[in-house]
């Protein structure tokens, strides 16, 4: 696991050595939506019982995860293939299954690293209550990980920046702010609380925010078991196309 290793020190230190710019700079963006959302819509919403910032606040820490998790191994794959760089990650002995676990283990700890910022930058606005310390942790390394695996098969897949702008501004983006982050889906109309629930990041979001309140919009076993299973689907792709070398070595 020698490879592995390396692979993982390589990529944590290439988010790492940027941190203003890829840890600092979500927390800060995350913080904004906070004190625009809550400023507006504290006094005029309750949801499920809770403040409408208490309820904002999980599911901004979970966006970040899922984001910055896609953006660090996505950015990492495409830069190596536009510099010609990422023949020398191929060139050695590396398995793809090492391959895989080092970015999507780097994603999942820049997705972690900037979750936990954007909570403490954030928390002292409305109490939390941690009501499910596990189901917090399972959710956020699930979400990291189904992020982080689907930013490998954008990066494997697009050609040049503008291609993996357009992934991620049509899938990503959509899927994580229509996934329940700013609102309960029961607000909602019949079809569209339907159509959440064919969006695997809103089992994401429900789930973690079942972690720290004990309420949720469907049952927290139902978004455990969902999020796994797209975490495994997401997974098998992605090591299918390291061990084709599709558009890697060919």
């Amino acid at each position: 696991m020698s490879g592995f290793r390396t692979l993982l020190y390589k990529e944590v230190l290439r988010f790492w050595k940027v941190a203003f710019q890829t840890v600092a700079a979500p927390v800060l963006t995350a913080l904004l939506y906070l004190l625009i959302f809550a400023h507006v819509l504290e006094s005029r919403i309750e949801i499920n019982g809770l403040r409408y910032t208490a309820f904002l606040l999980p599911g901004l820490v979970m966006m970040s995860v899922l984001q910055n998790a896609f953006a660090n191994s996505s950015s990492s794959l495409i830069q190596a293939k536009v510099a010609g760089s990422i023949i020398f990650v191929l060139l050695p002995p590396i398995s793809y299954g090492e391959f895989f676990l080092a970015y999507a283990g780097a994603a999942v700890l820049r997705g972690v690293m900037v979750g936990l910022g954007v909570l403490a930058v954030t928390a002292w606005f409305a109490p939390l209550q941690f009501a499910a310390p596990w189901w917090i942790l399972a959710f956020a390394l699930l979400g990291g990980g189904i992020m982080g695996s689907l930013g490998m098969v954008a990066g494997i897949w697009a050609e040049k920046f503008d291609q993996l702008a357009a992934f991620q501004n049509f899938l990503i983006l959509p899927l994580t702010m229509l996934s329940g982050v700013f609102y309960s889906i029961h607000s909602l109309p019949p079809f569209w609380q339907k159509a959440s629930h064919m969006n695997p990041v809103f089992y994401l979001i429900d789930g973690f925010r079942y972690g720290f309140f004990g309420v949720s919009d469907v049952p927290p076993l139902m978004s455990l078991s969902v999020s796994a299973a797209s975490f495994l689907a997401v997974a098998i792709c992605t090591l299918t196309l390291l061990r084709k070398g599709y558009k890697l070595r060919y």
